[in-house]
């Protein structure tokens, strides 16, 4: 099983982003991970992550969004990890805007495992706990603390 803080790290957990719309948003994840990773284009990622949103939202309530995608050129599962400074709306199930983003980037061959990692987040993201401690978190290293004590409680 692939552990989440395998494919996190404290780089791509961030707090205070600025939202103002999905589309915004979206675009943010994509500069921020080919910031990071630059062997992957900020715009393949932005043009994917989008692509999935027309597919239908991956608002999934609870203020929380998992945008998810297949892209090309990724050789292995990618995870960020933001806080908005202000909750965007999200298309999400519920109806609530966003403020708590987990992104899932995957190989285009995605696999079970792949799967597996949204089911991870999902499970970790459907615990009020756990919103709220993400919810309080100062730095992008306390988001990222986070996500370690949730997968060590899981061992």
């Amino acid at each position: 099983m692939i552990r989440l803080e395998t494919i996190l790290t404290p780089g791509r957990s961030l707090v205070n982003v600025p939202g103002g719309s999905k589309k915004r948003v979206l675009e943010q994840i994509a500069n921020l991970i080919g910031r990071d990773l630059p062997e992957l284009d900020s715009q393949d990622i932005f043009e994917s992550l989008v692509a999935r949103e027309k597919l239908g939202s991956t608002g999934f309530g609870n203020g929380i969004a998992i945008p998810h995608c297949r892209l090309p050129g990724c050789t292995q599962p990618i995870s960020a990890l933001l806080r908005l400074d202000a909750a965007v709306d999200f298309d999400a199930i519920d109806g609530a805007p966003v403020d708590l983003l987990f992104v899932l980037l995957v190989p285009e061959a995605a696999t079970d495992a792949h799967l597996e990692l949204l089911r991870q987040i999902a499970s970790m993201l459907d615990q009020a706990e756990v919103r709220e401690r993400l919810r309080k978190a100062d730095s992008g290293e306390q988001l990222y603390q986070v996500v370690l004590d949730v997968q060590n409680q899981n061992i």
